[in-house]
């Protein structure tokens, strides 16, 4: 499938879910700077409908991305985070909520190993342990959808996770890609 075809494909499959659309409109309401919900909300949901599996279906949360580097508190995310608990409540699933501006201030800590300070919320996607999972995608106010996919949406689609070796993420893909195998016994994971 051409590029095009999946972003209109993965668009389609969105707008059908109820689960991470309500979560869509409801970040888009939330209007956070550059934000977008990423990895496996959105993965997941193309899998459940390849597989016929219903919404929420094995999505253990939504990531919601943002990118505010005007202040790199734990105090400023965390007021977003309180602010943005009451917006999402009724979605069914949790909403975490993450300043990607900060991340390098606790990554080595809660990892082992640093991180590059990301640009914005897209350039996060490109250091994610797995290609298939780098995936964002943000709902506008006139309802377009953007979509984000360094790597493509081709592995999403073929439900093949593909390690990306740009951190030593090596534990990270392989205990995500036997989570997903669990899951969706449809998937293949491509060794490290």
């Amino acid at each position: 499938m051409e590029p095009e075809r999946l972003h209109h494909e993965l668009e389609a499959i969105l707008r059908a879910d109820p689960v991470v659309w309500t979560a869509l409109e409801r970040a888009s309401a939330l209007d956070l700077p550059d934000w977008m919900i990423v990895s496996g909300a959105i993965y997941n949901t193309v899998w459940n409908a390849l597989t016929g599996q219903p919404p929420g279906h094995g999505i253990k949360d939504v990531d919601l991305f943002y990118f505010d580097p005007r202040d790199l508190s734990w105090e400023a995310e965390d007021a977003v985070i309180r602010r943005a608990r009451d917006h999402f409540s009724g979605v069914a699933l949790p909403v975490e909520i993450r300043n990607q501006a900060r991340v390098h201030l606790w990554y080595e800590k809660r990892f082992g190993r640093t991180c590059p300070t990301y640009r914005s919320s897209a350039h996060a996607l490109s250091w994610f342990a797995s290609k298939t999972h780098a995936v964002g995608v943000r709902l506008h106010q006139d309802d377009t959808l953007t979509v984000h996919a360094p790597f493509g949406l081709g592995d999403i689609f073929a439900m093949r996770i593909v390690a990306n070796r740009a951190l030593d993420n090596r534990e990270t893909h392989e205990e995500k890609g036997e989570r997903a195998k669990s899951v969706w016994p449809q998937v293949t994971v491509e060794p490290w």
